[in-house]
């Protein structure tokens, strides 16, 4: 039997990957220090150590035990825009972590591991972004994936690692974290309309992004590591058709059976338009049917609305204030004035 390790497999899609590994036959291992994930979400047939990657002991340890065939590291602090602020934070979790895990997987003779980057290393490419384009992130969260890509590149040259990297996108579905209010925003504005609340927009909602559901990727990323053709190969991986912010707030309200309240913010530094080009992954991994928006929002309100609204914690140890959006700071109110619309 293979045994596979997937770190962050408390957190939404780690253990989505995790349950998929399950189904094709491997023994799984969980990884999580359950900073943002959840024990509910862990497959009950998974093995569950709670620990850090940044705990290069506790993983020498599991490797040690376990002998993984496969590693497939889905653990970081995902908050893009929040990395500005945070900068030590985020390459400590994002990037030395990541080193750490590379290491052990190097000593320990692992036969694959599969990295979840992101599409934040384009920066701010012309959309669809492909992956023969050069990456030129604009943030500290897409630097650190960036370097983490760059290291499997050279651990496999050096040591013959074998190596998948995905670069999913605006990922959304069952078992996300709706109370993080720094990142994924079907989660952020679901939360909000749960607690009457109008939903909060950057700027004027018309930036573009491909929102994707969590069966258009998760099984892909389990099946990478036995895939040969994959070893080796970046793939962007998500939904193929954009909409802008503001009309994902019209679908969520619908989904949510609640009226479309919305509260636009400052701009925010952010692309524009952000989606790719998927035809890479099509040709490996064969082209697959994905979910509509209005069907997965649909399946995924209907998950919310079971389990219920989550309290947004204030991230604490912001290591840079300046420029930091007010809405995401404790004590700060807004320079400007925002204002509150519904959209009929």
């Amino acid at each position: 039997m293979l045994t596979s390790l997937v770190t962050g497999g408390a957190g939404f899609v780690g253990s989505h990957v995790a349950e998929h590994l399950l189904q094709l036959g491997h023994k799984v291992v969980v990884l999580d220090d359950l900073s943002g994930g959840f024990v509910d979400n862990i497959p009950w047939d998974a093995d569950f150590v709670q620990g850090s990657v940044l705990d290069h002991k506790l993983m020498d340890g599991m490797f040690e035990k376990y002998h993984f065939d496969y590693v497939f590291h889905l653990a970081a602090y995902a908050a893009e825009g929040l990395s500005h602020f945070i900068k030590r934070f985020n390459y400590n979790n994002n990037l030395i972590g990541s080193v750490n895990l590379i290491n052990a997987a190097v000593n320990y003779e692992v036969r694959c591991l599969v990295f979840t980057s992101s599409i934040a290393v384009y920066g701010g490419a012309q959309a669809p972004m492909r992956e023969d384009m050069i990456p030129v992130p604009e943030d500290s969260y897409g630097i650190a994936k960036l370097a983490v890509e760059r290291e499997l590149e050279i651990s496999h040259a050096m040591f013959g690692l074998k190596y998948v990297i995905f670069r999913p996108h605006n990922v959304y579905g069952e078992r996300q974290n709706i109370g993080d209010r720094y990142r994924n925003v079907v989660g952020i504005f679901m939360n909000q309309l749960l607690k009457g609340e109008a939903m909060t927009i950057f700027g004027d909602g018309e930036q573009q992004r491909a929102f994707t559901y969590i069966s258009d990727v998760a099984p892909v990323i389990a099946e990478a590591a036995e895939n040969s053709a994959a070893h080796q190969r970046i793939f962007n991986l998500g939904a193929d058709q954009p909409c802008s912010v503001n009309q994902l707030a019209w679908v969520v309200s619908e989904a949510m059976e609640l009226p479309c309240r919305v509260k636009y913010l400052d701009p925010r530094n952010e692309a524009k338009l952000a989606f790719s080009d998927h035809r890479a992954a099509e040709k490996v991994f064969g082209k697959r049917e994905n979910v509509g928006l209005r069907e997965g929002i649909r399946k995924m309100a209907a998950w919310v609305r079971e389990h219920g609204a989550r309290e947004s914690s204030i991230f604490q140890d912001i290591e840079i204030a300046r420029h930091l959006p007010p809405s995401w700071a404790s004590v700060v109110e807004s320079p400007h004035p925002t204002k509150e619309v519904v959209l009929a």
